[in-house]
């Protein structure tokens, strides 16, 4: 058994140069034992090989082991010199396996490494000093600080080009910082109650903190996940966190019901304006010979916008969608569904009835591809303003309108589409073509099939909400 001895747990250095050597002397992994300093008895085993090895012998692994061992060595855990040994040792073997994602060994080094970066960016991010006046008349800045890894030293650069002109004091556990402007010296650990506890710096910072904190923007999970609540005890502005985060959620929440408020005015009188405008519509033919425009009608905020063909006759008379026979039988199949009518956005993919004049009967005659292109613009302003999570098409006519081509019932039923505004639409029948069906046995069949598709629609929607 041989035993690697370090001078400190952040002697990259010397895990290197006694690393080297032990692979050179082909010591197998499970005969070393690494220590740091004497916390280990000698007794286990003799001494490693000399850390420098004779230069005809040397060897090289790949640069981004040497990146990653660099990190790693910083890691609390104790086992991290010999995970590194092993994986030195298998890399002179198998270069290529530093690229190897799936090797467990690596992947746990590198999983060491990503938490070693993030303490030393939490260190940089979260520490605060206070000022501490000196006897000689100056000022030096103190700062207390508790890493979850061997980071200090790592981190002395940073603080000293960042402060290069204060005289300041890092104090951890572990060791201690001092910088006087010319030298960096290291001192023993401290503890919390060697840093000063304020100073009116303080006051002012709080003061500032406060009057920035802005109620719209707090996301109090993502602020834990990036700031911890073991930072904040060392943080004068975190004081002020809960007393803030309190006021900031009632703002908010009068904030947001004002502006629901505004919005929902605003989107009513566009509407309005929007269903006034398009009375006068003539886009196409089909105004010459409809009674009136026919507008979708429902709540401006429903999930649900259906999409039908076009008005029929009783439609066209009375100015509303889905209102005739077709219109009961999708009332009736909305209720066996579980969806409210009353809560869902109505419309129409055509705004007029087209039709043929047979005695005194009008009979619906299909829109042309024109005539959906002519109505795009108006069911395009009903999407702006409604901006419905789920769409769905009753129809072939419709589901043209709402995919922006022509498409087959059969080749587009039953499955989610993704919409250009970001919507969800689904594609089904339309009622009109159950009453149509002259076998009462298959209509039944169809009718259920309809059903069942607006069943998923429900589901679909309270999985997205």
């Amino acid at each position: 058994m041989r035993v690697a001895t370090l001078a400190r747990e952040d002697d990259f250095d010397g895990w290197r140069g006694l690393a080297r050597a032990l692979a050179l002397d082909e010591t197998p992994p499970d005969q070393v034992v690494w220590q740091v300093g004497d916390e280990i008895s000698d007794l286990l085993g003799s001494a490693a090989p000399a850390a420098e090895p004779k230069k005809d012998y040397a060897f090289s692994v790949p640069r981004p082991f040497i990146d990653l061992a660099r990190s790693v060595v910083y890691h609390r855990d104790r086992a991290r010199f010999a995970l590194l040994y092993a994986m030195l040792v298998r890399l002179r073997r198998r270069p290529e396996l530093i690229q190897d994602q799936t090797d467990p060994a690596l992947r746990r080094l590198e999983g060491m490494a990503k938490e070693v970066r993030r303490d030393i960016h939490k260190m940089r991010a979260f520490l605060r000093f206070r000022e501490l006046a000196e006897p000689d008349g100056g000022t030096r800045y103190v700062a207390w600080f508790e890493p979850e890894h061997h980071i200090v030293r790592a981190n002395a650069g940073f603080f000293v080009d960042r402060f290069a002109s204060m005289r300041w004091s890092i104090l951890t556990p572990e060791l201690s910082l001092h910088w006087d402007g010319a030298t960096l010296r290291e001192g023993p650990g401290a503890s919390r109650a060697d840093a000063p506890e304020g100073d009116p710096v303080e006051d002012v910072w709080k003061t500032y903190y406060a009057s920035i904190f802005n109620p719209a923007r707090v996301k109090i999970g993502a602020m834990l996940k990036e700031m911890p609540r073991k930072y904040w005890k060392n943080m004068p502005e975190t004081a002020l966190v809960p007393e803030l985060i309190a006021g900031a959620q009632a703002r908010e929440a009068k904030m947001v019901a004002t502006s629901r408020n505004d919005v929902a005015t605003n989107a009513e009188a566009a509407w309005a304006a929007l269903r006034e405008e398009a009375k006068g519509c003539r886009r196409c033919p089909l105004f010459k010979d409809a009674t009136q425009t026919v507008f979708g009608e429902g709540p401006l905020d429903g999930a649900i916008m259906f999409v039908g063909e076009q008005p029929g006759d009783q439609e066209d008379l009375a100015g509303k969608p889905f209102v005739g026979p077709a219109g009961q039988l999708f009332d009736e199949a909305l209720e066996k569904a579980g969806i409210d009518r009353a809560r869902a956005y109505v419309t129409n993919a055509v705004k007029h009835f087209k039709y043929e004049q047979r005695g005194k009967r009008r009979i619906h005659s299909k829109p042309n591809a024109g005539e959906i292109q002519a109505c795009r613009w108006w069911y395009a302003q009903e999407r702006e303003l409604i901006r419905p999570t789920m769409t769905v098409a009753l129809g072939a006519t419709a589901a043209r309108q709402m995919l922006g081509k022509a498409v087959t019932i059969a080749g587009t039923r039953g499955q989610p589409h993704r919409l250009e505004d970001g919507g969800e639409g689904w594609v089904t029948v339309h009622p009109s073509f159950l009453l149509r069906l002259p076998d009462r046995e298959a209509a039944a069949v169809e009718y259920e099939r309809f059903v069942e598709d607006l069943k998923r629609v429900k589901e679909r929607i309270e999985e997205m909400s």
